[in-house]
């Protein structure tokens, strides 16, 4: 039988991969992530500012008297 991945692991081994793990953590959840955010929403205001340009600002047709 084999032994399970966690009584394989050294104490230091283990320290070193949770360390890794906070580490990939924090930068995605502090570094990447608010950076993609801000580009997505960045990018639909763009696409929305580029629509309105082009086709006319949102609401009902001019009305013809």
């Amino acid at each position: 039988m084999s032994k399970s991945l966690a009584s394989e692991l050294s104490d230091a081994d283990f320290r070193s991969r949770r360390r890794s793990e906070i580490v990939t953590f924090l930068v995605l959840a502090f570094g990447i992530w608010p950076i993609v955010a801000i580009g997505v929403v960045g990018g639909y205001g763009f696409l929305v500012w580029m629509l309105q340009i082009v086709f006319g600002p949102p609401g009902p047709p001019p009305a013809i008297h």
